[in-house]
C-alpha cells in the first residue's frame, strides 16, 4: 500500500456516497494548490490527466 493510499482510503470513507459535479472537484484542486502552490504542478498534471483519461478510446 502507498501512503498516499490512506489518504483516498480516508476521502471514500468520508464522502463515498456524496456526488460532486467536476467543476466542484476544480475548485477544490485550485483552493488546495492556492494554499500549497508547492503542489501546483503534481495537481495540474492530475487535472490534465482527469481531463484527458478518455483520450485513447478515439485512437
Amino acid at each position: 500500500m502507498y501512503f498516499t493510499d490512506r489518504g483516498l482510503e480516508e476521502l471514500a470513507q468520508r464522502r463515498g456516497e456524496e456526488s460532486v459535479s467536476l467543476e466542484w472537484l476544480a475548485e477544490r484542486l485550485r483552493d488546495f494548490v492556492d494554499l500549497h502552490p508547492e503542489f501546483e504542478t503534481p495537481m495540474e498534471r492530475f487535472a490534465t490527466w482527469l481531463a484527458r483519461l478518455d483520450d485513447d478510446e478515439d485512437e
